[in-house]
């Protein structure tokens, strides 16, 4: 699972074999992709693309405009990683919240996200005031945890971060933050993904064989969306 924050830009291109999640904060961009669904994200939406055997998506930001977000890659089990492509748009009125903490995938408290996740895995937004002290909980059986901080300084774990991303040692135990000024973040935990990573440039797989499978369904994809491409869905 690779966590990002930066300026994203968000040319047309492929995917097989994982699954990306992408929440925007700042700016807006059309979407399209190879399974149909076209429209627009605006701040605080979230996009779901199950790539599976191939897909294609991409969008367009206004121009000279910031887009800023995070994009969450998770790799696929061997039951989903040639399945069929699938895509969820989630407005941000859609996306639950309890406290100062959205779902983006998974559960927290009493609160479940809208998208069914792959594989076991918990991914919040976090909202924290200066001074406010929070503890997360991984849930039983996640074993990996990350945080990604956007804005102010976070102390965790006897360290500072500052847009920085931490990467926790493999275990299940509370984690105690403290915010330092207003501070975002992203936080997650999921259980580890048993199986090997093989990768290719768009793509991550379990083998080398399924690899090559999937990167001949991108291509086959790209030639049912004919010399257009997805510019024939906007």
């Amino acid at each position: 699972m690779l966590p990002a924050s930066r300026r994203m830009g968000m040319a047309d291109h492929p995917h097989s074999g994982l699954a990306t999640h992408t929440t925007l904060l700042e700016g807006s961009t059309t979407y399209r992709d190879s399974t149909g669904k076209s429209g627009v994200l605006l701040p605080g939406s979230v996009e779901w693309m199950r790539a599976g055997g191939g897909v294609w998506h991409g969008g367009d930001a206004r121009h000279g405009a910031t887009l800023r977000g995070y994009q969450l890659w998770v790799a696929l089990p061997p039951a989903l990683e040639l399945a069929p492509a699938e895509s969820q748009y989630v407005d941000a009125s859609r996306v639950p919240s309890i406290d100062r903490v959205r779902v983006l995938l998974g559960s927290h408290g009493s609160v479940e996200s809208a998208i069914a996740a792959s594989s076991p895995m918990t991914y919040l937004h976090v909202r924290l005031e200066d001074g406010e002290r929070w503890r997360y909980e991984p849930a039983a059986g996640h074993d990996v945890a990350w945080v990604a901080v956007n804005e102010g300084k976070l102390h965790v774990a006897n360290a500072v971060l500052q847009r920085e991303m931490a990467v926790f040692e493999e275990g299940g135990e509370p984690i105690e933050v403290r915010a330092e000024g207003n501070v975002e973040l992203v936080i997650g935990s999921a259980a580890k993904h048993p199986f090997p990573l093989v990768c290719g440039s768009y793509s991550v797989h379990t083998s080398a064989r399924t690899l090559m499978d999937g990167e001949a369904g991108i291509v086959r994809v790209a030639d049912a969306l004919g010399p257009r491409g997805l510019r024939a869905l906007s």
